[in-house]
Parts: C-alpha cells; sequence; structure tokens
C-alpha cells in the first residue's frame, strides 16, 4: 500500500485535546470532527489539508486521553498517515480501529514541512520526493494493511469473519 502526500509537520507530545479540542466531543462524525482539527494549534489546518496528505510529528504523538474521536479527526480531514518518532500506546489502538495508518521513524527531524513523501507501508521506506532522499523504518504489517484498506477494525471483521 502506497500512500503520498504532502507534509503537515508538528511537535512533540501533540495530544489529543490538541487533535481535537473537547468542545466539539458531541459528534463523532469524522468529516464534522475533521474540520476542527488541529485548529488550536493551527486554526488554518483543516483548510490546508488536501486528501491524502500526512501528518508527520515528533515524541509521544496521540498522547493524553484515550479518545478515538483523535484519530477521526485526522481521518476526517483527509490525513491518510502520521508518522512520528514515537505515539501514546492508545493512540495505536485507536488509529487501527479507524483504519489509520502510523508509523514510527527517527527520521523525522529530516523531513519538513511541506514536503512531498510517498510512504510504501508493505516495505517501510518513506520516500522524500523533494529531497531526493529513502528513510527505512518498520514494515507496516499485512493484516493491519487490510485493515487500513477495510476502512476500520469494524468493516474488516464485517469482512473477513465470515471467511
Amino acid at each position: 500500500m502506497i500512500i503520498k502526500g504532502k507534509v503537515h509537520k508538528f511537535s512533540d507530545d501533540i495530544n489529543t485535546d490538541d487533535i481535537i479540542a473537547a468542545k466539539y466531543l458531541v459528534s463523532t462524525d469524522a468529516q464534522e470532527l475533521g474540520k476542527h482539527c488541529m485548529e488550536t494549534i493551527n486554526p488554518n489546518f483543516s483548510q490546508s489539508v488536501s486528501p491524502g496528505d500526512i501528518i508527520v510529528a515528533g515524541r509521544n504523538f496521540g498522547c493524553g486521553s484515550s479518545r478515538e474521536h483523535a484519530p477521526l479527526a485526522i481521518k476526517g480531514c483527509g490525513v491518510a498517515a502520521v508518522i512520528a518518532k514515537s505515539f501514546a500506546a492508545i493512540f495505536f489502538r485507536n488509529a487501527i480501529n479507524i483504519g489509520l495508518p502510523f508509523l514510527e521513524s527517527a527520521d523525522v527531524d529530516k523531513i519538513n514541512d511541506g514536503d512531498i513523501i510517498e510512504i510504501d507501508l508493505s516495505s517501510g521506506v518513506i520516500k522524500n520526493i523533494t529531497q531526493g532522499k529513502d528513510y527505512r523504518t518498520q514494515a507496516f504489517p499485512d493484516f493491519l494493511q487490510r485493515i487500513v484498506e477495510s476502512g476500520g477494525l469494524i468493516n474488516y471483521i464485517k469482512k473477513y469473519a465470515k471467511k
């Protein structure tokens, strides 16, 4: 599975309140949440995202509460994947549940805001097209790719539980 898009760069310790403010938790509609994604950090973030874009961040991305609204907001605004130095453990589970791929990479400091990158989830290669450089990370496991391709865990179960 290949994902290609423009980078939106964030720092360390981006918490779930930064991703989606608590006042918007009255909805579980991904597109509605996406309109407010990252607005406490960058009020124009959701308007600057094109479908397929990628968030790149530092350490401890998705820390804070266990709300599933955070990855829903990210996916709802059109972001196709998140790369960070590290993730909060609860963010892993919630991202998989809704079909949002994520990768850990020590090379995020080498990637700039606005760069165009391509992620090959199968091989774990991140190509920085803008800079002409490649970075390696762990491959995204096949079964997680199938969950992402299915649109999340519930759709995956509906599709594969019968087999």
